[in-house]
C-alpha cells in the first residue's frame, strides 16, 4: 500500500510538472523570472533531471533503508511544496490559478501527509 501510494504521488507530481511548464512556473523564481522564456524554460526543465534520476535510482535500489529515507524526504518536500504554492498564491507570476492546477498541487500535499502517516503506524 505504501509503495503504491508513493507511485501515485510521483505520478501526480509529474502531472504538476507538466502543468508547471504550461504555466511558466519559472517566472516565480528569483533567478529565472527575468530571463528570456526559452532560456528559463530550459534551465527549469533540465534542473528536474537530477532530481528525477535520484528518486528513480533509489526506488529501484531495493534497499529498504534508502527507500524509507526517500519516502520521508519526498513527503516533507511535497508538504513544503504545497505550503509554498499556497504562500505564493497571490504572486503576480503565479499561473496556477485554475481549479485543475490547484487540485493537483493540494492533492500532492494531502497524499504526502497520508503517506507519511502510513510510514509510521
Amino acid at each position: 500500500m505504501v509503495s503504491l501510494l508513493f507511485i501515485l504521488m510521483i505520478s501526480v507530481l509529474l502531472i504538476h510538472e507538466m502543468d508547471a511548464i504550461r504555466r511558466k512556473e519559472w517566472k516565480m523564481f528569483l533567478i529565472l523570472k527575468d530571463m528570456a522564456d526559452e532560456t528559463a524554460y530550459r534551465i527549469f526543465t533540465l534542473a528536474h533531471l537530477p532530481l528525477y534520476f535520484i528518486v528513480f535510482y533509489i526506488m529501484v535500489s531495493e534497499n529498504p533503508l534508502s527507500n524509507f529515507m526517500l519516502y520521508c524526504v519526498f513527503n516533507v518536500f511535497l508538504i513544503g511544496h504545497t505550503i509554498t504554492h499556497y504562500a505564493f498564491k497571490d504572486n503576480q507570476n503565479n499561473g496556477f490559478t485554475t481549479i485543475f492546477s490547484k487540485t493537483v498541487i493540494y492533492i500532492l500535499g494531502i497524499l504526502a501527509i497520508i503517506h507519511l502517516y502510513l510510514l509510521f503506524i
